[in-house]
């Protein structure tokens, strides 16, 4: 057998909300896509789990699929994705400047760039088409036109992610890793990275080695 030889790119990872986004994006389409009564309405069933979540005693990572199960199940699929497709350019203006910036480096030096979130796939397959990255996040099921409430992967937090970008990139192909996130959930996946950036905790954004192309 032969020895697999490298890309001779790098590979830079992204998590979006807090950091390559400066706002919750998955709160944020809540409320774009659903009328006010709907959310109330919706929100008091599962209140219980809302105060204990923002009393941190009930884990994001089992918050989120509650909230997306008590807001879209056997919402219309078609207005839904319409909708995420709006909110998607709205999201454009919310990014990080500074972060962006970092993030079409990489694009110009050539290295993969790979978005790697909790949030979900209804709209930030649409950012990531805007932005031509790849994407790595939480999967929403539907069946007959209609969400069904349910995700179709796992939460795509801490070890999740670390495990997906395992999963889809044989990191031993690429020169450098670098990663950016900023919380706790993305640890794991800052831990597969040469360079890492976390966001209000480091100071300086990692320099970008421009890597050899090869014709």
């Amino acid at each position: 057998m032969h020895a697999t030889s490298k890309t001779h790119k790098n590979l830079a990872l992204f998590d979006f909300d807090g950091t390559l986004c400066k706002k919750d994006s998955f709160t944020g389409f809540i409320f774009y896509a659903l009328s006010k009564r709907h959310i109330v309405k919706q929100g008091i069933k599962i209140l219980p789990w809302i105060q204990a979540y923002y009393l941190k005693v009930y884990p994001a990572d089992a918050m989120r699929p509650k909230l997306f199960k008590a807001m879209f199940k056997d919402a219309d699929a078609d207005e839904i994705l319409e909708l995420a497709e709006e909110y998607s350019t709205r999201l454009m203006a919310q990014l990080d400047p500074a972060i962006y910036q970092q993030l079409l480096i990489h694009q110009e030096n050539g290295d993969d760039v790979v978005l790697v979130s909790a949030s979900i796939d209804i709209y930030l397959e649409a950012i990531c088409q805007i932005l031509n990255i790849d994407l790595i996040c939480t999967g929403t099921e539907i069946k007959n036109g209609l969400f069904t409430g349910s995700y179709s992967t796992l939460d795509c937090s801490c070890d999740q992610k670390r495990l997906r970008v395992l999963e889809k990139y044989d990191l031993n192909q690429y020169n450098k890793i670098y990663a950016y996130g900023n919380s706790d959930e993305d640890l794991d996946m800052l831990s597969l990275a040469d360079f890492k950036y976390m966001v209000g905790v480091n100071s300086k954004l990692p320099y970008i080695k421009e890597e050899k192309k090869f014709a």
